[in-house]
């Protein structure tokens, strides 16, 4: 089946972004596609969703975070081997609590400066979506 031809998944990414110019990466835990490979959390949009609330409900299930608001940073598509994705990146620089691997996953807080992060692999949809952020900001 061809790539137009595949079902379309949609997500929402959330790039968290600190007072001290770091963003938030998470490893994907065992038994989900590319375990191991690291993320910008994030989720399915659900039916009926729009992308904040689709935000809101991940990162409140992956990282124990309310987010209070969201900036939209891109859209992107990637094909990969198991799912056709459409990703609505947005950048979140407010919320409450500390985030925590909720789904037993390890967390990485990386600097924006940083040529590369310091964790790996990437997702290959990451490297898109943190070309953009270095674009967006000073």
């Amino acid at each position: 089946m061809s790539a137009d031809q595949r079902p379309v998944t949609e997500v929402a990414a959330g790039i968290l972004l600190d007072e001290q110019g770091r963003y938030l990466l998470g490893q994907r835990p065992a038994g989900k596609p590319y375990a191991g490979y690291w993320e910008v959390p994030g989720g399915k949009i659900e039916k009926g969703e729009s992308v904040f609330q689709a935000l809101k409900r991940e990162l409140q299930e992956e990282l124990g975070i309310e987010i209070e608001s969201s900036e939209e940073l891109t859209v992107l598509e990637h094909d990969y081997p198991h799912a056709y994705v459409r990703l609505h990146v947005s950048v979140i620089r407010q919320w409450s609590g500390t985030p925590q691997g909720c789904e037993g996953q390890a967390l990485s807080w990386e600097l924006l400066g940083a040529k590369t992060p310091s964790v790996e692999p990437l997702l290959p949809a990451a490297w898109p979506m943190l070309e953009s952020l270095k674009d967006l900001l000073p």
